[in-house]
């Protein structure tokens, strides 16, 4: 049977558990356009998904769902239940190619929901290892409940948006098995359209669709989100309680959707991790469809009239070769789906208000910065004066080389305060005024690095997705728990189980998790246990950052 939910903190004793179970920069600053030039390496670093072993046949007992496009059987394991590679829009392939996604065709019988779908087409030079496939028919989610959830349960629903620079990554990387079983929640994780075919705009795709261009992966998150609507009820959900949750892309695709009047309603919780609104800005669109219209003239699609019609006939292998040239592209603003940018929204009140977790890891440019791991003083001081300019002597002032380990170590303190940090407090602050917006930061400095990153002498510990391995079953996790860093990962997971389930990250067994103020109460999250400060601004010169010129 499922797992009982955590209690309200205001109203009862405990989570119980299975034993045993494992004020900051300024948007469109020349520092944050550094961070984002390096966002492609996350990308390939988080984008190489193991393919996972699935039963030959049939389970008799294996569990049984009515969605509303026809029956799914799933599998149990452990002390969840599993349903991979669920349809949630029909595979967007030939004529439905740059279009919004359609329904998804019924089906008799009962469809077999045991092994995960490809990966979307991906567009960095590193994508997806080799082995797993990939395909444009890859609109698809994976859902996980606690065993036994039964239609009717009402049990929360957190849906998942992966990472990835808006270029590559996968849902399947992102199992929620653990979380499903330890506090009752249902988990979802899904793939959306990415690269050229997920965010490509064009004049000629406004035309025939109503929402815009330039937010083909966006409308798929919607279209998700419109699934769970329709059918959390029969996997033992509660569609009105549902949390839409992101990391890095994935939070920038949370921030489009608190934006997007389509998405109000379909959820009544947003998490943002490492990615806040601030930095993470749409395009405008008009920007997306002049891109868009060179994209498709180097395809031999020049005639504005017929562009359309002709990217659709555009060979996949040859479209895909041509997005590789692509810069990360992500939401357009300025369209229907998205009258504005999502921080602009944010900032006007017209936006989808719902309760917030927001944070980041400590010391998230120490990925972006890997590039960099080996850099000299000289190259470090020549790095900041290129990157920033004017006030490159501020920046080597308050960050000198002497006060680190290493230059690697300075690099990645200038990169994660002036483009992460600090514009996680932007964002934060400017949530806080409208709703309950709880901040925290993820501080683990011996936290696993990402699967292939495990090198003596490179440190990653903090770095941007340090994070994913204590919130999930995460394939891309490159070394195992230490028994500390389990108990966090419980903590945390129980935690942002908690804000799913009562809309407050508190309960029995779990630090007081303060709603921001104007005090700047953050909670630190770390293996040692977890508190409150105040320090955050301070730690990382948020104040500094907000005008680096004074």
């Amino acid at each position: 049977m499922a797992t009982s939910p955590p209690e309200h903190p205001d109203r009862a004793p405990r989570f119980r558990l299975r034993s045993g179970t494992r004020s900051g920069v300024r948007p469109g600053t020349r520092a944050a356009t550094c961070a984002a030039a390096a966002a492609a390496l996350v990308a390939t670093l988080l984008a190489a998904p193991q393919a996972a072993a699935h039963p030959a046949g049939p389970d008799r007992g294996a569990p049984v769902a009515a969605a509303k496009s026809g029956l799914l059987r799933g599998q149990a394991v452990g002390g969840a239940e599993q349903f991979l590679g669920v349809p949630y829009a029909a595979p967007p392939v030939g004529a439905l190619r740059f279009r919004a996604p359609a329904a998804v065709p019924r089906w008799s019988g009962t469809r077999d929901a045991t092994a995960q779908s490809a990966a979307c087409i991906q567009f960095a030079p590193v994508g997806v290892d080799p082995a797993y496939p990939r395909s444009e028919d890859c609109l698809a989610l994976d859902l996980y409940r606690p065993r036994g959830a039964r239609p009717g349960a009402k049990l929360p629903v957190i849906v998942w948006i992966h990472g990835g620079a808006w270029q590559q990554g996968t849902g399947v990387q992102f199992a929620g098995r653990t979380t499903a079983d330890t506090t009752g929640a249902i988990v979802l994780s899904i793939n959306y359209r990415l690269g050229a075919l997920g965010y490509l705009g064009l004049p000629g795709f406004d035309a025939e669709t109503p929402e815009g261009s330039g937010n083909w992966g966006t409308l798929d998150q919607i279209a998700a989100l419109r699934w769970v609507r329709d059918n959390a009820t029969a996997f033992g959900g509660d569609a009105g309680n549902v949390t839409v949750t992101g990391q890095s892309a994935g939070s920038g695709s949370v921030c489009a959707l608190l934006g997007a009047p389509a998405a109000k309603g379909l959820f009544a919780k947003a998490v943002l991790q490492s990615g806040p609104c601030s930095f993470l800005s749409a395009r405008p669109l008009a920007d997306a469809q002049a891109q868009g219209a060179a994209f498709a003239a180097s395809l031999g699609c020049p005639d504005a009239a017929t562009a359309a019609a002709c990217l659709r006939n555009v060979p996949i292998a040859a479209l895909t070769a041509a997005g590789m040239n692509l810069p990360p592209l992500g939401p357009a603003a300025g369209g229907k789906l998205l009258p504005r940018a999502p921080y602009e929204a944010i900032t006007s009140g017209q936006w989808n208000k719902v309760p917030v977790i927001i944070g980041n890891t400590r010391s998230e440019g120490k990925l972006f910065a890997l590039g960099q791991a080996g850099i000299s003083a000289e190259e470090y001081t020549a790095y900041v004066g290129a990157t920033y300019g004017s006030v490159a002597s501020k920046v080597l002032a308050r960050y000198p080389v002497s006060g680190y380990p290493t230059p690697f170590h300075a690099l990645s303190a200038v990169l994660t305060d002036s483009s992460w940090a600090c514009q996680t407090q932007v964002t934060a602050e400017s949530l806080s005024r409208q709703v309950p917006t709880y901040q925290y930061e993820f501080d683990d400095p011996a936290s696993p690095p990402l699967r292939g990153l495990d090198i003596p002498g490179l440190d990653t510990g903090n770095a941007h997705s340090a994070e994913l391995a204590y919130l999930f079953d995460f394939t891309e996790q490159g070394r195992p728990f230490t028994a500390e860093q389990a108990k966090l990962a419980d903590r945390m997971k129980r935690a942002w189980a908690a804000f799913a389930w009562y809309g407050t990250p508190n309960g029995p067994g779990l630090a007081p998790w303060l709603p921001l103020t104007g005090r700047g109460d953050v909670l630190k999250f770390g293996p040692s246990g977890d508190r409150m400060f105040r320090d955050f601004a301070d730690e990382h010169q948020c104040g500094f950052w907000s005008n680096p010129a004074a």
